[in-house]
C-alpha cells in the first residue's frame, strides 16, 4: 500500500511539473517551483516570476488528476524588496488614498498591535485589518461590498514590495455576483492604472474568464493589463487578446 501510494505521488509530481515545464510564463529553471504532494492535496512554494505566472502555475496545476485540493505558498518576485514595514505603509497610504474605501475603518496590526489609523463615519461601514508577514498581505475583517473587497485585493498587489495578497475580507452585505460584476471590477481596475489607457481596452468576463481585447503601445503595457486582471479576486482565468500597436 505504502509502495503505492509513494507511486501516485512520483506520478501526480511529474505530471504537475511537466505541465508546468510546457508553459512559456513559468520558467521553472530560473524560478524554481518546490512540490510536494499527499492525499490529494497539492503543496506549491517558492517565487513566480510576476502574478500571472504565479496563477497559470495555479490553474496547470489543478487541472493535474489526482490534485483535489492546493496549498499556495506560492509568492511573486516584488518588483522592489522591501521590508514587512515598508509594505504596510504602502497597503495603508494606497487605501487612505482610495475615495471607494471611505467607509471602511482602517487597522493595522504590527508586531502584536493594532493601530486604527482611520474610523468610517458612515454606516453601514466595513473594518479592514491589514498585516504582513514576509512580504505577504493579509487582508482580514469586513467590508460593505464584493467590489470593495476586489478593489482593497489589487490595490494591494500594486504595492512594490508585496509578494502575495490574502484577501480575507468578509462581505458584510453579500449580493449575488454575475458577469457584469467581475466586468466592472476589472474594468476599474485598468482604469485607476495610470501607465495603460484603459479607453483602448475592452474587457469581457465569462463565468470568472476574463477576456481583454484591444490595443496597447508595449509589450510592458500588455503583462501589466493581465496582471492587473489577475489581481481581481475570484478570477479564475485571464485570456489576453492584446495587441501592441506598432
Amino acid at each position: 500500500m505504502a509502495k503505492f501510494t509513494d507511486r501516485k505521488k512520483e506520478d501526480v509530481l511529474k505530471a504537475v511539473r511537466a505541465s508546468l515545464e510546457r508553459e512559456p510564463m513559468v520558467n521553472l529553471h530560473r524560478y524554481p517551483i518546490q512540490m510536494d504532494y499527499e492525499d490529494g492535496v497539492l503543496i506549491l512554494e517558492g517565487e513566480a516570476e510576476r502574478l500571472a505566472a504565479k496563477k497559470v502555475a495555479m490553474e496547470l496545476a489543478a487541472a493535474v488528476p489526482g490534485v483535489t485540493g492546493i496549498v499556495d505558498r506560492l509568492c511573486v518576485v516584488p518588483s522592489h524588496r522591501m521590508g514587512d514595514g515598508a509594505v504596510l505603509d504602502g497597503v495603508r497610504d494606497a487605501f487612505l488614498a482610495e475615495p471607494a474605501l471611505e467607509n471602511c475603518t482602517l487597522r493595522l496590526r504590527s508586531k502584536g498591535k493594532v493601530e486604527t489609523v482611520r474610523e468610517a463615519l458612515s454606516d453601514p461601514h466595513g473594518d479592514m485589518e491589514v498585516s504582513v508577514q514576509d512580504g505577504v498581505v493579509l487582508l482580514d475583517n469586513t467590508v460593505v461590498n464584493r467590489a470593495q473587497k476586489r478593489l482593497a485585493g489589487a490595490l494591494a498587489w500594486w504595492v512594490p514590495g508585496a509578494r502575495n495578497v490574502v484577501n480575507g475580507l468578509e462581505v458584510l452585505a453579500p449580493e449575488e455576483d454575475n458577469d457584469d460584476e467581475m466586468t466592472d471590477a476589472v474594468r476599474m481596475i485598468l482604469e485607476k492604472n495610470r501607465f495603460i489607457d484603459a479607453g483602448q481596452i475592452r474587457v469581457i468576463a465569462r463565468n470568472y474568464v476574463v477576456t481583454l481585447e484591444g490595443l496597447v503601445r508595449t509589450e510592458s503595457q500588455k503583462a501589466m493589463a493581465e496582471n492587473d486582471a489577475w489581481s481581481v479576486f475570484d478570477v479564475d482565468k485571464v485570456v489576453n487578446r492584446l495587441k501592441v500597436q506598432r
